[in-house]
């Protein structure tokens, strides 16, 4: 298949990306197309169309994407003329862009002029090392019930208090032996460097208290109880920087969205029955 013909299934998209938001009529121009009152003039359509020429490897020819323009007006007045703009679904997708649309003007610019420095990823770093830990999984599935939570905790609880405790056996075997993790049972229980980012918090945090060498149990996460060896705890010059920054960035971002919508409210009655929630 040549990229010609993968491209032009995917000219309406261009249509969208590059005339969905508004043309730009010139009075002067001529008018290139014409469906029923909506005009297209020349200027209107070169403008656009040199945008996706920049924006695509292999674009569409000036007459492929007039006629993908064309229908594009066609079926946005047929989806008038059905009432698709009062469509559930329809009205759903509309309200959503139109949250998007809100978040990227009011708060694309900020989020953009986002600047992480080193003491920040440090600062970041400092509550939140990345570890290494083994485990032994005794799992039960999503969505089991009480009982069966009970069975599984009864069985993680005999493991870990008459072979984890008093085993002559290593860690690393007695992962073998009960560990219910298929991938980590290969490796003696190791699941490699993580931190708060990667684990589930209430596995991470209770391995962060661990000194190295240490071995706690039980932990319940939605996957199971663990029974957590803490095996390393990495230094920041060694630590993935990448991760960290994203996640100081992530962190300042999400500072400025909680501010932004916390004034926000300020202005609109609401209220909310969270007694519902139980």
């Amino acid at each position: 298949m040549n990229h010609k013909s993968f491209i032009k299934p995917f000219l309406s998209f261009y249509v969208v990306i590059s005339f969905g938001v508004c043309l730009f009529a010139s009075n002067d121009s001529e008018v290139i197309a014409i469906i029923n009152s909506k005009k297209i003039t020349l200027g209107d359509f070169t403008k656009k169309y040199n945008e996706v020429r920049s924006q695509t490897l292999n674009p569409p020819s000036k007459e492929e994407f007039l006629e993908d323009l064309v229908r594009y007006y066609v079926g946005l007045q047929e989806a008038e003329s059905k009432g698709l703009r009062n469509d559930p679904a329809v009205k759903e997708k509309m309200e959503q862009e139109l949250y998007k649309g809100l978040l990227e003007k009011t708060l694309g610019p900020e989020v953009s002029g986002i600047k992480v420095n080193e003491e920040q990823m440090k600062a970041w770093y400092k509550n939140s090392p990345e570890i290494r830990t083994s485990h032994i999984l005794i799992e039960f599935k999503p969505g089991s019930k009480p009982e069966e939570i009970e069975v599984a905790k009864k069985r993680a609880l005999e493991i870990y208090n008459k072979e984890v405790k008093t085993s002559k056996r290593s860690f690393e075997e007695l992962v073998r032996l009960f560990s219910d993790d298929p991938l980590s049972k290969q490796t003696g229980g190791d699941i490699g460097w993580q931190n708060r980012l990667t684990l589930v918090p209430s596995y991470y945090d209770a391995a962060l208290k661990m000194k190295i060498g240490e071995v706690k149990g039980l932990i319940e996460t939605p996957y199971g109880f663990h029974i957590i060896k803490l095996t390393g705890r990495n230094t920041y010059e060694n630590a993935n920087k990448r991760q960290i920054r994203t996640a100081v960035f992530d962190e300042i971002r999400k500072q400025k969205f909680n501010k932004y919508f916390d004034q926000l409210k300020k202005n609109y009655t609401i209220k909310t029955n969270t007694k519902l929630l139980k």
